[in-house]
C-alpha cells in the first residue's frame, strides 16, 4: 500500500523498539518468553491482531483482506527489545521458571536469551501493593517521587543507548494497586509535578512509572485497573509532549467473555436479573488481589463493562434492575491457571426466565501476552502518526477503555473491534467499512 494516500502521515518504522514492563512477572515474562519463541519459529503468537489480524479494504467483492502488518507499517518482532522494572531480583529466566505458566520445554529453549534480561531496580510502595512476600529489595532509593521519577528517565534512556532502540514504549504489566480515587493532587500537571516533589502519598508507583515515560514522550499503556494515567494531570503532561496514552487494566478471562456475551443479549433483546461472577487464581496477581485494598480496583474495573454495553437507562424494562456480584478467590494450586465460573439468570419473551452457565478454564496470563504485545505495537504506531493523548481506537484491549472528558466508553467488543480497524483505515486514506451493503443492492 503507497503511503501517498494516507489520511495522517506515518513515519516509517526505522530502527529498534524498546518494549519496558514495570513489572517482570507471569505477564511480561510469558509475553517476552512469547516474543521470543515466534521469532525462533518455536510457536507461534496466536490471540496476537498486530501478528496475525487481517483487515477488510474496500468491497466484499474486491476480496482484498491483507493482515493488518502488511497494510500498515508495524514494528517487526524482530525490531523489539525488552526491559524491565521489578522489586524482585529474579532475571527473565527464573521469573518464568516461578510462574509456571509455560512449560520448561518453552523456557529452557530461551534460556540463555532470558537470563539476559535482568529487571532495574523499581518504584516500589508497600502501601499500594501489600502481598508481596519474599525478597522486594531491588527498588529504587531516592528520597523524594520526583527524584525517582527522574531515575526511572534514565533508566529509559540508558536502556535505548545500550539496545540502540530509536523510539520506546513502556506497559505496565505488574500488580494490581490498592484502590483510590482521583485528588487534588492528580488534577494538574504543577499540582502533581508539586507532589512528586513532596512525596504526596496519593501519588501511587504506577503514576511515577507513567510521569517518566511521558515526560520522555514515551507511549504509555496500563496493563492493570488503578488509577494512573486516568487523572487530568497525566492527560496535560500527554498533551504537552505529544504522546499517547489508552486505557486501562488488560481485557482477559471473564470481563472478555462478558464483552462478548452481553452484546449478544443486548442485540436479541434479552433481559439481564442478574449476573453473578467468581474466580480462582492462584499466581502473585492472585496473593495480591486477596488483598481488599487491591481488589477493590479490581471489583470496580470489572463492575464497569456491563452497565455500559446493556444501557439500562435506554432499556430500563430489560436491565434497569439487573444484580452483578464479582468474586476473585486466591486459591494457590490453580497458580496461573484461572477458573472463572459465571450464572447468569436471563429473562425472554413474556418474561420467562432462563440461565446460562460459563465455566472458563483460562490462563490469564496467555490471554495478557498477545494484549501486551499488540498495545506496545500500535501505540508505538500512534506515536508514529503523531497521535496524542487518549487513543480511544485501542479499546479494546482493554476492560476499562478511556475516552475523551464526557464520553461514556464504549466496552462492546464489537463496536470496539469495528472502531481499531476504521482507525487503521482512516490513517491510510482507506475508505471506512460501515457494513451497510448498499453498494450490492438496489436501495
Amino acid at each position: 500500500m503507497s503511503n501517498s494516500n494516507e489520511k495522517t502521515r506515518i513515519a516509517p518504522v526505522k530502527g529498534r523498539l524498546a518494549v519496558l514492563t514495570p513489572g517482570l512477572g507471569a505477564v511480561a515474562t510469558t509475553f517476552i518468553a512469547g516474543v521470543e519463541l515466534a521469532r525462533r519459529k518455536i510457536a507461534k503468537p496466536f490471540g496476537s491482531l498486530s501478528q496475525m489480524g487481517r483487515i477488510r479494504l474496500g468491497k466484499r467483492t474486491d476480496k482484498k483482506n491483507p493482515l493488518i502488518r502488511q497494510f500498515v507499517s508495524l514494528a517487526s518482532l524482530d525490531d523489539l527489545r525488552f526491559g524491565a522494572w521489578d522489586p524482585y531480583h529474579d532475571d527473565a529466566y527464573l521469573a518464568a521458571c516461578k510462574a509456571e505458566v509455560l512449560s520448561r520445554d518453552h523456557v529452557d529453549a530461551i534460556k540463555p536469551f532470558l537470563k539476559k534480561i535482568k529487571p532495574m531496580s523499581a518504584v516500589f510502595d508497600g502501601r499500594y501493593i501489600k502481598n508481596l512476600k519474599g525478597d522486594i529489595s531491588n527498588v529504587k532509593s531516592q528520597k523524594t517521587l520526583m527524584a525517582k521519577a527522574e531515575a526511572l528517565m534514565r533508566d529509559i534512556e540508558g536502556f535505548m543507548k545500550r539496545e540502540k532502540c530509536d523510539r520506546a514504549v513502556v506497559v505496565w504489566c505488574a500488580s494490581t494497586e490498592k484502590y483510590i480515587q482521583v485528588k487534588s493532587v492528580h488534577r494538574s500537571l504543577a499540582a502533581f509535578e508539586k507532589g512528586l516533589k513532596n512525596n504526596d502519598p496519593d501519588i501511587a508507583p504506577s503514576m511515577v512509572y507513567a510521569y517518566a515515560a511521558l515526560k520522555l514522550g514515551v507511549p504509555f499503556n496500563n496493563g492493570a485497573p488503578g488509577l494512573t494515567v486516568d487523572i487530568p494531570a497525566m492527560w496535560e503532561l500527554a498533551d504537552k509532549t505529544g504522546t499517547p496514552i489508552s486505557g486501562k487494566d488488560f481485557k482477559t478471562g471473564q470481563t472478555l467473555m462478558k464483552t462478548i456475551l452481553a452484546p449478544g443479549l443486548k442485540a436479541r433483546l434479552i433481559g439481564l436479573a442478574g449476573w453473578f461472577s467468581t474466580n480462582i487464581l492462584g499466581n502473585r496477581d492472585g496473593e495480591v488481589l486477596d488483598n481488599p485494598e487491591s481488589f477493590k480496583t479490581k471489583e470496580v474495573s470489572k463492575l464497569g463493562s456491563l452497565e455500559y454495553i446493556l444501557q439500562p437507562d435506554a432499556y430500563p424494562e430489560l436491565y434497569g434492575d439487573f444484580y452483578h456480584k464479582v468474586r476473585i478467590n486466591y486459591y494457590p494450586p490453580r497458580g496461573d491457571a484461572k477458573e472463572a465460573w459465571d450464572n447468569i439468570d436471563i429473562f425472554g419473551w413474556l418474561g420467562y426466565p432462563m440461565q446460562i452457565k460459563v465455566n472458563f478454564l483460562c490462563r490469564d496470563s496467555i490471554l495478557a501476552a498477545p494484549v501486551v504485545l499488540d498495545l506496545a505495537i500500535f501505540s508505538d504506531l500512534a506515536k508514529r502518526a503523531g497521535l496524542k493523548g487518549i487513543q480511544e481506537w485501542l479499546s479494546f484491549f482493554y476492560k476499562s477503555p478511556m475516552t475523551a472528558p464526557g464520553l461514556y466508553p464504549e466496552h462492546d467488543l464489537f463496536i470496539q473491534l469495528m472502531k481499531f480497524k476504521n482507525t487503521l483505515r482512516y490513517l491510510k486514506g482507506e475508505s471506512l467499512i460501515t457494513h451497510l451493503g448498499n453498494e450490492y443492492y438496489n436501495f
